[in-house]
């Protein structure tokens, strides 16, 4: 690994959990519990589909490196937050939706950054509703999923938007 790719790693995973701790204390205007708008996640997504240099292989953010970015975020959000129990809640909707992104990226283009959004939003949601249900023991609160579904496609399209605008921009 090259100093310029951790170096770039590190600046995305700080860029990453300042956005992850400004969104923790700024409440939504929406009388949904558990909806926000993960705008932390628009840095995944960016990792997930950035590259550098000027030949087209001179230089890209591995998957991994993005999931590395994901984890270190989690991990250091929970902390710094002290939100330990909803660790348990980011890690499995972060993986969940990392999975399906990167999955996603294999067909759409820099173009369609925002699809791979609303992708990830949706898996993100299940992901937590099912860790919340296994952590509670009642699998009750699986109805909440179609409010968080529909939320998560405004958000996940928002936050893919953000990606794809600025990866367009650092061409």
């Amino acid at each position: 690994m090259t100093t310029k790719k951790l170096t770039l790693m590190a600046v995305l995973t700080a860029v990453s959990l300042i956005i992850f701790i400004i969104e923790a204390q700024i409440p939504l205007p929406i009388a949904v519990p558990g909806v926000k708008l993960g705008l932390a996640n628009s840095v995944t997504l960016f990792a997930l589909f950035f590259s550098y240099g000027k030949e087209k292989n001179a230089g890209s953010l591995t998957t991994f490196d993005a999931f590395m970015i994901l984890i270190c975020r989690v991990i250091l959000g929970a902390v710094f937050t002290g939100r330990i129990i909803a660790f348990i809640y980011s890690l499995a909707g972060g993986l969940l939706a990392f999975a399906a992104q990167a999955l996603t990226k294999r067909i759409v283009t820099r173009k369609q950054v925002w699809v791979c959004g609303a992708i990830g939003a949706i898996f993100h949601n299940i992901g937590q509703i099912t860790a919340a249900a296994f952590v509670n023991g009642t699998f009750a609160i699986v109805a909440y999923l179609p409010v968080l579904i529909i939320a998560g496609v405004f958000t996940g399209v928002l936050t893919g938007l953000v990606a794809q605008l600025t990866l367009s921009r650092l061409r």
